[in-house]
């Protein structure tokens, strides 16, 4: 290699891909496949820092014993382990770095939070997967609790041997992808099953009136003069959209006081429930006398 390619990769910025889609899909399954074919050596996964498969910091969400706290680690909540994983990378001097996340907001917000680039590419599940495969996972998870960690058995064993279930054993082809006649050039792949605690106790959600709750509270905490005229929450698979139409008395600085808002409510719902705020939308109703 020439003296500029090494000084180029050597100062070139870290490059960040990501691989989403919904929970049960399969990501943690097929994100060695992803590493394979990009030359990608780290994975983010769960909470976890991956690199030539072994653990090398974090804790996985999938210890987690409530699924509120499994989100909370997946999207790096506590600042200790982001911290670890931070300078895990920077130690490890890490080139390209494969996110794992139920969506682009997700993934962002992970990049964001371990003060990565926002994901140059970014791979949805059903790039990469048929929709019968899709299923079979989505099956997997919700009659058998599995879920994946793509690391070999051992490193789970001696790391997490209270969730650790059983072993798969994948062939790779770099240039035809999964197969089963065995050639030379193969690569095998071994990825781990668990059932995490929070698995056994089936899943908590929160309902719209609680939600209602906290939105106004989160108004009236930082905003008692704004009147909210109507909450509407809406859900999807990723996350909830929140839309809040209020009157507001004339004179307020409304762009930096409803930004500031928005950055409230999100973060603190997100902090109090582990749920995924994917919107907050202001609508301005009527400007008002003091």
């Amino acid at each position: 290699m020439k003296l500029i390619d090494l000084l180029k990769e050597k100062f070139s910025p870290m490059v960040v891909y990501a691989l989403v889609g919904e929970s049960g899909t399969g990501k943690s399954f097929r994100s060695k496949i992803i590493a394979e074919e990009n030359g990608i050596h780290a994975i983010i996964d769960d909470g976890l820092l991956i690199i030539d498969d072994k653990i090398i910091a974090g804790h996985t969400a999938k210890k987690e014993k409530t699924y509120m706290g499994a989100v909370r680690a997946a999207l790096f909540d506590d600042k200790a382990q982001r911290d670890e994983v931070a300078k895990a990378m920077k130690q490890a001097k890490i080139k390209k770095i494969l996110l794992l996340g139920t969506s682009e907001k997700m993934v962002m917000k992970i990049a964001m939070r371990l003060q990565l680039p926002q994901p140059s590419k970014i791979i949805n599940i059903k790039e990469i997967a048929t929709e019968e495969e899709i299923q079979q996972a989505i099956k997997s998870r919700q009659v058998e609790g599995k879920h994946v960690i793509p690391v070999p058995s051992i490193e789970v064993k001696k790391t997490y041997p209270q969730i650790f279930s059983n072993s798969i054993h994948e062939l790779f082809s770099k240039k035809k992808g999964p197969k089963k006649v065995i050639k030379q050039g193969d690569v095998m792949i071994e990825k781990s099953v668990v059932k995490p605690e929070f698995s056994k106790k089936g899943r908590i959600e929160i309902s719209e009136a609680a939600l209602t709750q906290m939105v106004m509270h989160c108004v009236n905490e930082t905003e008692p003069d704004i009147v909210i005229k109507k909450i509407s929450i809406k859900t999807n698979a990723h996350g909830y959209k929140i839309i809040i139409t209020i009157d507001v008395p004339f004179g307020t600085q409304l762009t930096g006081k409803v930004h500031k808002l928005q950055d409230y409510i999100i973060d603190h719902i997100e902090s109090f429930t582990g749920i995924l705020i994917e919107e907050v939308s202001i609508i301005i109703d009527k400007i008002t006398k003091r």
